[in-house]
């Protein structure tokens, strides 16, 4: 794998609507930039991508941990999101991020029973991506439904990939739509 940049960044936030949160809510995002080795060509058998999506998953899951300085046991939310340049196509995108990516970035946060949400979609250089957030252990917690936008000025070019995974340590500030609460979660199904 070809990595030109990775960049990782936390986000926390301390106040909403005059509101204190305490402690503050924090999503770390960690991003890779990786040539794409089919740009600009059709190729039948992805293979080499979606070995990469298992490396991605693991490299980008453990940078996200260690920005948010925490145990893997204590990551509550993740997510992973890919944008191919110009030269590639979506599928390139799925490829790295459906058949292999999930189970290391599963290890790197400790169990993750509930599925990765995921976002894919071609763009270019400062374009914005997406990263959904979802309970790791249980699909039916609201609170952690969430997303955390990113972006590079430099990337994807038209022959690279923009991959990102986002890991957090908490749900949205102030949650009040009800429902499983993350105390409540068992993550035995992936839903409750």
């Amino acid at each position: 794998m070809d990595i030109r940049k990775i960049a990782t960044w936390v986000e926390e936030t301390h106040t909403e609507v005059g509101q204190s949160i305490a402690p503050p809510t924090r999503k770390a995002v960690a991003m890779a930039v990786i040539a794409n080795p089919f740009a600009g060509k059709f190729v039948p058998d992805l293979e080499p991508l979606i070995e990469m999506g298992a490396e991605l998953g693991e490299l980008l899951g453990r940078k996200c941990v260690e920005a948010l300085g925490i145990s893997p046991a204590e990551a509550q939310s993740y997510g992973k999101a890919a944008m191919v340049g110009e030269n590639g196509e979506l599928e390139h995108a799925a490829a790295l991020l459906h058949p292999k990516m999930g189970a290391p970035l599963r290890k790197e946060v400790e169990k993750g029973a509930a599925l990765v949400p995921s976002c894919k979609k071609m763009g270019g250089p400062g374009q914005v991506l997406d990263v959904p957030l979802g309970h790791k252990d249980a699909a039916y917690v609201r609170s952690h439904f969430d997303g955390i936008e990113i972006r590079l000025n430099d990337a994807p070019r038209a022959n690279e990939i923009l991959v990102a995974v986002a890991v957090t340590d908490s749900g949205r500030p102030l949650p009040r739509v009800g429902g499983l609460t993350h105390d409540q979660a068992e993550g035995q199904d992936g839903l409750r």
